[in-house]
């Protein structure tokens, strides 16, 4: 499929949004309170205007349904502003914004090296933000209908060898160990991966092979690494194919696994099922990530925890910004967005089931996010 045509089916796209917030001042600084924002306050200029424009974005396709709700929480207050998410992936969506095709992105990883001394030529001089605004449990899902099971229960070895081609059935010894009491059918596992690059895949190769105990011998990546096995591009792409026949199995945002089967996660001596709770519980016991600084806002997840309650397969999903834009009109649009998506509302929106079902962000984390979102300025 060709990237025009992939865009195409991808787009999240809300006209004629509208923006009744306090706007900017010379530098473009936004009053983020008239948001809902609990962040720490931006100035104001003494002639606030309505802001209008183009505000573009693309990225994580996990973000999808978080970013539609957004779009609908964003419209009712900022009426002049023209919002687009262009849900193509993580890679494809820090190309974009690196190539300045986009105003901001959405990536399941954070910047590469080479990405963030590229952000500095694409930011006018300045750098990128990388804000964690989206938390949410990446769910092992798989197709079989006839188990009735509410959970297949698995450790972190038996997910790699399965996901590795080692363990192919789906009564193999290994899995019936761990269900007791579960009628495994007699049927070839089908393990299915992301065809693009993804962050979601570096996310739960991070896990393989942090907890696996040395039964996923690959390095993490955001490109599949084992060849074989059936693929779909992209979050929607994962999920059907997963659906699309009997014995698969696969891995997708949890807020995609709908009437799929999902696996509870060992941890410690209990099996965890994915939820917006257990996914908070990792994230606020890991520490930020080597590097981190207070615009880039990385966060070191601990997958071998054994917190109880804590499920460790999390996506952190970042929206990456820059620092300095060209004008001030693109600073006072990707202020004003951004610091939506923060509040508490706007986490409080992604939160709903009908929505994305994801974990809103701590307090201690919005207010080192507006911090960051409140530095954004103007060539």
């Amino acid at each position: 499929m060709s990237r025009t045509s992939r865009r195409a089916g991808s787009l999240v796209a809300v006209g004629a949004l509208a923006f009744a917030l306090a706007a900017c001042s010379d530098s473009g600084t936004t009053n983020p309170g008239a948001t809902g924002s609990t962040g720490s306050g931006s100035t104001t200029s003494d002639a606030p205007a309505a802001l209008s424009g183009t505000l573009a974005g693309a990225g994580a396709s996990s973000q999808g349904k978080a970013m539609e709700g957004w779009a609908a929480g964003f419209a009712d207050i900022a009426p002049d502003v023209q919002f687009s998410y262009d849900a193509a992936g993580s890679g494809a969506g820090r190309e974009q914004f690196l190539a300045g095709s986009t105003l901001f992105a959405g990536s399941d990883s954070a910047l590469k090296p080479e990405e963030i001394t590229a952000a500095a030529k694409r930011c006018f001089g300045g750098e990128a933000l990388e804000l964690p605004v989206y938390i949410s449990p990446i769910a092992v899902i798989y197709n079989l209908p006839q188990v009735s099971a509410a959970n297949i229960n698995l450790d972190a070895k038996t997910l790699a060898q399965i996901f590795d081609g080692k363990i192919t059935k789906w009564n193999d010894p290994a899995i019936a160990a761990q269900n007791e009491g579960v009628e495994l059918p007699d049927l070839a596992i089908i393990p299915v991966n992301r065809s693009d690059e993804s962050g979601t895949t570096e996310n739960f190769t991070e896990y393989l092979a942090a907890a696996g105990e040395g039964a996923w011998t690959h390095e993490p990546s955001g490109d599949w690494p084992v060849s074989g096995g059936q693929s779909g591009n992209g979050t929607s792409g994962m999920v059907d194919t997963v659906k699309a026949a009997e014995g698969t199995i696969g891995y997708a945002d949890a807020s995609r696994a709908g009437d799929l089967g999902t696996v509870a996660i060992k941890v410690g001596d209990a099996y965890v099922p994915y939820s917006a709770e257990a996914a908070a519980k990792v994230v606020d016991a890991s520490p930020a990530a080597e590097g981190a600084t207070d615009k880039r806002l990385v966060i070191e997840l601990d997958r071998t925890t054994t917190a109880e309650g804590a499920y460790p397969i999390v996506l952190v999903s970042y929206d990456i910004a820059c620092s300095v834009y060209e004008n001030a009109a693109d600073v006072a649009n990707v202020k004003a967005f951004l610091t939506y998506v923060a509040s508490e509302e706007g986490q409080a929106r992604s939160a709903q089931p009908d929505v994305a079902g994801s974990a809103p962000i701590s307090a201690e984390l919005r207010t080192k996010i507006q911090a960051a979102i409140d530095a954004i300025s103007v060539k």
